[in-house]
């Protein structure tokens, strides 16, 4: 079930960038068919009318979580759900289950003890290379801006060239997993 995960996210993915995407899923062994299929059964499972909540979905599909620990998020109490994706070997699938069993986020985040990637210039930012969580950290104050589908999220921040120089930029990921960065207008 990990590898038709994998061949879900990987299908939003090749939006952003098809030849990661296609290498990936050749990595995998899947066909160009299996991962359409997988992406056409798992947009079934959740817009079906008798659709399973998202929490339940997630389990259904990639079975009890490598790790569940409890997080604190604002004033609400949430458990964040962790499983190990094939492709993603230093990266975990993450949900974030809120009261209620509701879905706050789902996304790739850094394995525990899995060595960060340096970002301190706009050059170290590379597809599939850092999550949100890393650039909003390294390019502090960084903004959420509003992302263009489900499973993608953007920030506004500002970084440096290798030269120095400052830039305002975009980022968009998927997933959680960065995809491309731009200059903002």
């Amino acid at each position: 079930m990990a590898l038709d995960f994998s061949l879900v996210l990987l299908r939003r993915m090749a939006d952003h960038n098809p030849e990661l995407a296609e290498d990936a899923r050749r990595r995998l062994g899947a066909s160009a068919t299996e991962m359409r299929e997988a992406n056409r059964h798992w947009q079934a499972m959740a817009r079906s009318p008798r659709s399973r909540p998202a929490a339940t979905r997630y389990r259904a599909v990639l079975g009890r979580p490598e790790s569940a620990e409890p997080r604190r998020v604002g004033d609400l109490d949430c458990e964040a759900w962790r499983w190990t994706l094939p492709l993603w070997p230093d990266l975990r699938f993450e949900v974030l289950v809120g009261p209620g069993k509701e879905v706050l986020t789902e996304w790739l985040v850094r394995a525990p003890g899995a060595p960060v990637p340096e970002l301190t210039t706009l050059e170290d930012l590379t597809p599939w290379s850092c999550t949100v969580e890393e650039v909003a950290g390294a390019f502090a104050p960084a903004r959420p801006v509003q992302g263009t589908a489900p499973g993608r999220q953007a920030l506004a921040f500002t970084a440096p060239d290798r030269d120095g120089v400052r830039h305002e930029m975009a980022a968009e990921f998927t997933w959680g997993l960065l995809q491309r960065t731009a200059l903002r207008d």
